[in-house]
């Protein structure tokens, strides 16, 4: 039998758990993917050395490799993507540094493969590094991490964005706010706020474009929270630390819009030491499984759910098979993870055990310098 490190099978509960850790790591057949899609890329032109801001990429049915396509000019520092219900209007985030230099762009893809500029407009900060379309497909929400706000914008006829309806600035010392999104009932907005240790809870106007604070979570000082995503049943969220090597675990009331802390989980194995710098999250379609991205070891950690949401339990810590693993995207079936690791310049794809719900070895990759992110549309 082969042997399986401590630095894979970390943290596994009970018989059940360590026996799914053993039969992931035996695997030896890779899915394969069942369509072909449209991939797009996106890295900063701003870093060194420079990245090209958005690539188109293709993934034939078939094969999990991701094949270059285009550039698509004129887009400067991309590093978030959403699109418009309908699919075909996409938007990105150019986080331009700066007091006030940040922008949203509109592109049509109405043919994914040659998307065309609609326009750009301020997000009225520096940096924007998250963006969402609400559901109400009248408004795209914006966080600009520099000055630390969640700006409003509303979507024109045709797709493109006015100017901003609302600016939410975030106070304390150094407010860096990094996600902002709706919950799953479409009542409220979450703004995850790494410099304030905060989750700040919003009602929102859709008719006046505006967003009320209705409470400000505070974490423990130091945690860095970064992104947060959601429990397909609604009632629980996951938060990933950057600045301590943790998973935060809430219960979430769509009702009242109360968000608690309930759990810390750790996002590495005991003992790690260096670098331990969380990145991205994400939930498993069938809500048994919680992923995340550490930058420093760069291993894509795998937990198990249990108690409906409540319970996270980390069982894998595997190989993102490149350096700094700044982002993480499952692709439409579940069956590849796709890792952009921003210093190694890479977008690693890692098969996934939908039974298991671990990652298998780097089985292919992607040069694309100072990568940050994958979309799949």
């Amino acid at each position: 039998m082969t042997e399986i490190s401590r630095r894979t099978f970390v943290g596994a509960v009970g018989a059940a758990g360590a026996a799914a850790v053993v039969g992931a790591q035996l695997a030896t057949a890779a899915p394969r993917p069942r369509a072909a899609a449209t991939v797009y890329v996106g890295s900063y032109t701003s870093s060194a050395p420079a990245g090209h801001g958005l690539d188109v990429t293709q993934r034939a049915a078939g094969s999990p490799a991701l094949t270059p396509v285009r550039t698509v000019p004129k887009l400067t520092d991309v590093s978030w993507f959403d699109r418009s219900r309908d699919g075909r209007i996409l938007y990105v985030t150019n986080e331009n540094e700066g007091a006030e230099t940040g922008t949203v762009s509109a592109l049509d893809i109405s043919d994914p493969s040659r998307p065309k500029l609609l326009g750009s407009t301020s997000s009225k900060g520096g940096s924007p590094t998250h963006l969402s379309v609400h559901p109400s497909q009248k408004y795209v929400l914006a966080a600009n991490y520099d000055s630390g706000s969640v700006v409003v914008l509303p979507i024109k006829a045709g797709g493109k964005l006015g100017a901003a309806t609302n600016l939410q600035q975030h106070q304390g010392k150094e407010p860096h706010a990094h996600q902002v999104v709706t919950d799953p009932s479409g009542k409220w907005v979450l703004a995850v706020d790494l410099g304030t240790d905060s989750v700040y809870v919003y009602s929102f106007d859709t008719g006046k474009g505006k967003l009320k604070l209705h409470k400000q979570i505070t974490l423990p000082a130091g945690a860095g929270p970064r992104h947060l995503a959601f429990h397909p049943n609604g009632k629980f969220a996951y938060v990933a630390q950057e600045l301590r090597p943790e998973i935060t675990v809430a219960s979430w009331d769509s009702a009242t819009g109360a968000f608690k802390p309930i759990a810390v989980v750790p996002a590495v194995p005991p003992g790690s030491t260096g670098d331990l710098f969380p990145g991205e999250i994400a939930v498993s379609r069938d809500g048994k499984f919680v992923y995340a991205t550490v930058r420093g070891p760069n291993t894509v950690a795998t937990f198990t759910v249990s108690d409906g949401g409540a319970g996270l339990a980390l069982v894998s810590s595997a190989p993102s098979g490149g350096n700094w693993p700044r982002h993480l995207a499952l692709d439409p079936d579940e069956k590849w993870f796709y890792v952009s690791n921003q210093r190694s310049g890479t977008v690693t794809w890692l098969p996934r055990d939908p039974a298991t719900g671990l990652p298998g070895t780097s089985a292919g990759s992607l040069a694309v310098p100072s990568v940050n992110s994958v979309f799949f549309v």
